[in-house]
């Protein structure tokens, strides 16, 4: 299994002034979905920040998602594990399939693949 690229998700209500911090930074709004923002540099695309007010379809909103190449398999490995899995495997409207566990520390990590 292959990581693509790991994001910190930010929950804020201040989406507009969180774009215009970031900006300053060089970052720019690379996708946006109403209640998720993601915010990527121009020069390395994969460095990003996912800013939202709630998650659309899970009971919490992650503090950061992880990208990898085969998420049945990432399932699968957590599930093995025992992990405490948060959000089912499932397949989102907006073209992810995906599923939330709780790391040893009490974060919740979004682990998805682009379908």
């Amino acid at each position: 299994m292959a990581i693509r690229r790991v994001v910190p998700n930010i929950q804020s209500e201040a989406a507009q002034e969180s774009r215009e911090f970031y900006g300053l930074l060089g970052l720019e709004e690379v996708m946006s979905l109403g209640w998720i923002m993601t915010l990527a540099s121009p020069s390395s695309p994969t460095a990003q920040i996912s800013v939202m007010t709630s998650d659309k379809t899970a009971p919490v909103a992650p503090d950061m998602s992880i990208e990898v190449d085969d998420v049945d398999t990432a399932y699968a490995v957590m599930r093995a594990s025992g992990a405490e899995i948060i959000h089912p495997l499932q397949d989102e409207e907006w073209g992810v399939r995906r599923f939330f566990v709780r790391d040893p520390s009490g974060r919740v990590v979004n682990v998805l693949s682009h379908r």
